[in-house]
Order: C-alpha cells, then structure tokens, then sequence
C-alpha cells in the first residue's frame, strides 16, 4: 500500500508501506481521503509544527475517511463495509486531565500523525489503517465521505467556539481565512452568533469565509477598510501569527474574549499583554477537540455548503504537488488526498 511519508524538513515522500493488520481491540480501516492540514504543512515545510519536532520518519495525516475492513480480537464497531470517520485521538484515560472531562489537553494521548510524543504515532495518509475500534464514527444518513473529511477540522472549530463561551447573538471577530478559520466562522454561525467578520491577507481565502457564512470580510492589511469593527464581543485567533493575536486583544471589548486557536511559531510570541490587563480581557486556548467530533458529523450532513470549502480532491501518487497547492492559499482551501 502507498504511504506519504515525511522524513525531515522539505523531504516528503510516497512509499510503499507493509499493509498493518488489526490487533486486539483494533479496526482495519480502508482509507479513502485524507484531508491536508496545516499541522502537515508545518512538517513538510519545516521539520515540527510549534515545539513538536520531527525526530523520526512520520505517516502524516489526521482528517482521514474510510470504509470498514476488519477487526481484531475482541474488537466491534460498525460492520465491514461501513463508511466512517476516525476520530484521531486516543487519550490515556488515567491522567487528571482525562479525570477532570478535558481529554483533548490529555498528557499521554496518542494522535495520529502527531511528533509530540516519540517514537512518533504515525498518520492516516496510507491505503490502510489499524486503530483502536472506539475511535471509528458511522457516518450519519447524507453524509458522504468526501465531506465527512472535514469533520476533523470543524471538531477544532466547534471546540474553539465552546471555549469561547455564550456566543448566541454576539459580535464574534475570526483573523485568519485558512481551513480552520472558515470552520471556525461556520461553527461560530451554528452556534447563534449575530455577525462574525474575518480578517486575512488574500482575497481568496475571504471568498472561502464567506461560503463558510462569514458576514463581514476585512483585507487585515488594510487599516482603512470599512468592514473593520468597532468592537467585538468575541475574537479566535486562527492564523497562528502574533500580529493576529494583536488584532484580537485590540478589537475586542473590555471584557471580552480572545481564543487562541491558531499554534504560534516555536519559542516565544510578543502580545500586548497590558491590554489583558487594563481591559480584562479573557485570553483561552484551545487545543484539538474531543467529543466535538459526532457533533461535527450531524452538522456537516446537515449542511452541504461545506462542499464548497473542499477546493481540490489529488491522488496521494501526487503528494508533493497536492502539498504544495493547499500551502497556496490563493489557489486552494481544504486539498483532499485520495487513496
């Protein structure tokens, strides 16, 4: 079976792979798609993503689909044949994080495609998959594979929302248009939000914001423009650079919320931290996504305008090309890989 295998800074490859075999508890799953995400850019491109460092060659791929082949030993779930999602996570289920109902910040789990633990856990981007049977979804009626790979993605989104707190007819601010930034205007939509406005560089991702719902579009390196707010109630930052961590604190009220979705470049990142102080503001993290995910799934069978934010389908014997389509973010929005 073929594989998209990183093995270092720039040096991404597709490999021939022995195929796994389920052991105890575990599901075969054949992979159809695989979404790529920003975390897998940052390895192709440069070696880690954040303080997570490649030490090891790795199977990138976390947003994967699929059908059902097999199981292993004391091992049930959706019966072969099924169409699923694989929710990407398998936390420790003993840390106090688990204990304590936040299992997506868990200090032992195990997320795939993922160099924050060593050896690494390898991806999804391969023909086959052996995970453990609990992290397959059945996908719900009117939910085809194609879309279903964007319920990794909008569980982020939806979780970030959440950490947001009460956004039901609230301003809500999003800087940052990439895949995630879209989802997060979608879930933020979703989740009552009077007007959510979205603030990016190119004038292509602002198009995917606003088949994504987004109300208000802002060029962020154009102080003039008019759709900029006055202030808001809420504010995600999705980019993951700390000029948008800055938009956030200082369109935000007093008061009010920033989310730090986006992960920021290894080391430390400068913030007016002043205005946390003299405004009150809030400043939370969000970090992945836990039972967000068969959330995800209802509302991507329940909306078929996120087909629009899935700009390329590419065989995975074109990884590098299809890699380095989805880093434009003037030509692509979410690129699939497809097995």
């Amino acid at each position: 079976m073929l594989g998209c295998v990183v093995h270092g800074a720039g040096d991404l490859r597709v490999e021939e792979l022995p195929p796994p075999q389920p052991g105890p508890g575990e599901a075969l799953v054949a992979v159809r798609y695989g979404g790529v995400c920003g975390s897998d850019l940052h390895y192709w491109r440069h070696g880690g993503v954040g303080d997570f460092r490649l030490r090891e060659p790795m199977v990138l791929g976390h947003e994967v689909v699929g059908t059902v082949v097999s199981y292993g030993p004391g091992a049930t779930g959706p019966a072969p044949g099924t169409a699923v999602a694989v929710h990407p996570a398998t936390p420790c289920g003993a840390c106090p994080e688990c204990a304590d109902g936040r299992a997506n910040v868990c200090r032992d789990t195990r997320y795939l495609g993922s160099a924050a633990r060593f050896p690494h856990v390898q991806g999804g981007f391969a023909g086959r998959l052996a995970v453990p049977a609990g992290q397959l979804r059945a996908l719900p009626d009117g939910l085809g594979l194609r879309r279903a790979t964007l319920a990794e993605p909008l569980s982020v989104a939806l979780h970030a929302v959440r950490r947001a707190g009460e956004v039901t007819g609230r301003q809500v601010l999003v800087t940052g248009a990439g895949p995630i930034g879209c989802l997060v205007v979608a879930a933020a939509k979703a989740a009552g939000a009077a007007r959510v406005t979205v603030t990016d560089l190119v004038p292509e991702a602002l198009g995917y914001a606003a088949v994504a719902g987004a109300d208000t579009l802002v060029r962020a390196d154009d102080p003039d423009d008019p759709g900029w707010p006055v202030e808001v109630d809420v504010a995600v930052e999705a980019s993951g650079v700390a000029a948008g961590l800055d938009t956030c604190l200082r369109s935000v009220r007093r008061g009010g919320v920033v989310v730090q979705l986006g992960m920021l470049p290894a080391g430390r990142s400068p913030f007016a931290g002043n205005l946390v102080v003299s405004r009150e503001i809030e400043l939370r993290g969000a970090f992945r996504f836990d039972a967000e995910f068969d959330e995800a799934l209802e509302l991507l069978a329940a909306r078929g305008e996120f087909d629009g934010l899935i700009s390329s389908v590419v065989p995975v014997t074109e990884a590098e090309p299809a890699f380095a389509l989805a880093a434009d973010r003037g030509r692509s929005c979410k690129v699939l890989l497809e097995f």
